[in-house]
């Protein structure tokens, strides 16, 4: 039964309607996409806003010289739904489908932490210095991209953080939960299977509603980058973390710690010094909530991300098949 109103109640997207959608798309034949493209990369340099536009595409795509895929590699038109993580393969087809299917590409699915050997589309990178073979696009945007309308005040919260996740074969968040379960400053809870964990640290899965709640919601990394952090900082509650390591269509790599999120160190051992702070700064705590609210707000133009997402993949195309 809890499982069902958590279900029905979680706040997160919907698979089933994300996955009606992206099967309906099967049934437009593709020349009606190609038939788009030359238009909608055209609008790109007619906006008011194409200097933005042009920076992020060439944030996501760092490929500055041509570098051709070898022939072992798939086209565009070889692209096939797979039997497991089906979503990469609907959230790139969205932006693939407008272009020549005898155009060859590589598509890394899952968590990646590392930087191919060769030019890919990848859904997340690490926070290294040449990430050139790694071209990012929006995927599994389903779990990743949710934004929230907050209701409650950041003052009106309970003034502790809040962490819910699963941190079993995670060590930095076995360590956390290690050094704060059981503590006034944090309200924590592992919803890992039975087992995979130590058993007082299991509990029940929290909605969003519910983690609203709290002024503070830690943000940590699992297998790549932290999956609540989009809805958290879209919300009237503060993001906790250490630096990021990793980056998504996010640009985890553009956040400033202080400005964006409360920054804490790779040990935690900061934690309750800096909510402390926070909770004595209540202008200091809001500011940093207005600079995460203008930051998620750059991702919710539908329209426009979605001529940055062609434009990176027409960047990254006419590199690799130079």
């Amino acid at each position: 039964m809890m499982e069902l109103r958590y279900i029905l109640n979680s706040g997160k997207n919907s698979k089933f309607a994300y996955y009606l959608r992206g099967y309906s798309s099967l049934l437009v034949p593709s020349f009606v996409w190609r038939a788009q493209l030359k238009s909608l990369l055209t609008q790109i340099t007619q906006r008011e806003d194409k200097a933005y536009i042009r920076k992020r595409i060439d944030y996501y795509c760092r490929l500055d010289t041509p570098c051709a895929l070898p022939e072992t590699y798939p086209t565009i038109g070889e692209q096939r739904i797979p039997r497991k993580q089906k979503v990469y393969y609907f959230d790139s087809r969205e932006i693939t489908r407008y272009f020549a299917p005898s155009l060859r590409w590589a598509l890394l699915p899952g968590d990646i932490t590392y930087v191919p050997a060769v030019p890919s589309i990848v859904k997340s990178r690490p926070l290294t210095e040449d990430v050139r073979n790694s071209t990012l696009l929006k995927m599994d945007k389903v779990r990743h991209f949710i934004f929230v309308d907050d209701p409650l005040r950041w003052e009106d919260k309970k003034p502790m953080a809040i962490f819910r996740g699963k941190a079993a074969g995670k060590q930095s968040r076995l360590d956390f939960m290690r050094m704060y379960f059981g503590s006034k400053v944090c309200d924590c809870g592992d919803v890992s299977r039975p087992g995979t964990v130590p058993q007082e640290w299991q509990t029940e899965k929290k909605t969003i509603r519910e983690h609203l709640e709290y002024r503070y919601i830690m943000a940590l990394e699992g297998n790549d980058v932290a999956s609540n952090l989009k809805w958290v900082m879209s919300s009237n509650s503060i993001a906790v973390m250490p630096k990021p390591s990793c980056e998504t269509w996010f640009m985890e790599g553009t956040l400033i710690p202080g400005y964006h999120y409360i920054e804490i160190k790779s040990d935690f051992s900061d934690l309750e010094e800096k909510l402390a702070y926070y909770n004595t700064h209540p202008e200091e705590a809001k500011q940093i909530i207005a600079h995460a609210h203008e930051f998620t707000d750059q991702f919710r133009n539908s329209a426009r991300e979605r001529l940055i997402a062609l434009g990176t993949m027409d960047k990254y195309l006419r590199n690799v098949n130079s």
